[in-house]
Formats: C-alpha cells, sequence, structure tokens
C-alpha cells in the first residue's frame, strides 16, 4: 500500500498533533497550536515552539489552533502546520511520503476534502483517511476483519464518543440485550 516513500500516521487532535512513522513508532507529539504575526500571515512557529513563545513575543504575534472539534477550522494555517511537521518528520525528501491521517467519525465531505486538500499542499504524495475509531481499534490490536463484536471508547478532552464496530447485525442484538439486562440489574438492586 505505501510502496517506497515514507509511510507516516498523523493524528490532527485539537490539542495535539501526534506523528507516527512505520517501524519507528510514535516519533512526534507536539501541540495544536501555531504562532502567527497578524502583520504579515506568515507563520513564525508551529507546536511546542508556538507554544513557547506565548506571552513572551510582541502583540503583533498571535497563537492559532487550526483545529477545533478535531477538524480543519483554519485551512491555510493547517495546510502550513502540516506542512512544518511532515518536513520536521521527513527532513528534506525525494519521493512525497505517504499519509493515514487520522478523521473523527460522522465528519462531513467537506471536511474530509479540506483534510485531503491541506494534505496534498503540505506535500503528501498518497494521503488515506481512516476514522479515529478504527485507527484506536487497530492500535489496540483489535482485528477488525472479524465479524465480532468490538468497543472503543474514544475519549478526548473536549468530547467522549462512544463508538461501536459491530460487523454483524445479530451481535449488535446480543449487546443490547446485555446491556438491558444490566440494566435491569441495576433497577432491582437499587430497589
Amino acid at each position: 500500500m505505501f510502496g517506497f516513500s515514507k509511510a507516516i500516521g498523523i493524528d490532527l487532535g485539537t490539542a495535539t498533533i501526534l506523528v507516527h512513522v512505520k517501524n519507528k513508532g510514535i516519533v512526534l507529539k507536539e501541540p495544536s497550536v501555531v504562532a502567527v504575526d497578524k502583520n504579515t500571515g506568515e507563520v513564525v512557529a508551529c507546536g511546542s515552539d508556538a507554544r513557547r513563545m506565548l506571552g513572551r513575543t510582541p502583540g503583533n504575534i498571535v497563537a492559532i489552533r487550526p483545529l477545533r472539534d478535531g477538524v480543519i477550522s483554519d485551512y491555510t494555517i493547517t495546510e502550513k502546520m502540516l506542512k512544518y511537521f511532515i518536513h520536521k518528520v521527513c527532513g528534506s525528501f525525494i519521493l512525497s511520503p505517504t499519509l493515514m491521517v487520522c478523521i473523527p467519525s460522522g465528519v462531513t465531505e467537506v471536511e474530509k476534502k479540506a483534510v485531503v486538500d491541506a494534505s496534498y499542499q503540505a506535500g503528501a504524495g498518497k494521503i488515506y483517511l481512516i476514522e479515529e475509531p478504527i485507527a484506536a481499534a487497530i492500535g489496540a490490536g483489535i482485528d477488525i476483519t472479524k465479524a465480532c463484536g468490538s468497543m472503543v471508547v474514544d475519549m478526548r478532552w473536549w468530547n467522549n464518543r462512544y463508538c461501536c464496530n459491530i460487523t454483524s447485525v445479530v451481535q449488535l442484538f446480543l449487546i443490547q440485550l446485555k446491556l438491558l439486562e444490566i440494566n435491569l440489574m441495576k433497577q432491582l438492586l437499587n430497589i
């Protein structure tokens, strides 16, 4: 799937960006903050460097969080931040890296396109999108190809989402029955 280019996984978190390089693991964990010069619109720093600048710079430098609720809120700044992080991880590269970017489940097609476009503009060769609960399940060692129920709880500082990856309607029904049984037991114990 990834060929000869560098394979990179990116989690575009609202608070933190995680970058994973194939066969190396997580190589970068930086805040999703970009310092921008208000006068010129130029990016001054990204990540930890931008966070360190907070409160120590002239008034024309502002810190921006270009992601909101896991999706792009400022396209141009996100593109520049991605370019910065890709360059920081890859250095100067001959072949454009292949990216797998995590996106929240339930994002719109427009939000998906914004991630893809920003990634291409940042220098990616190929881009694959993966929903965060699926990526979390794979990272936790769950075989997502099996026909069995798995629950992934995605707990973030801004949101708690409960996502079930159920590959069989029957298994979903069985889980619902079990939850009903648990709720009934709780009610009986409280009476």
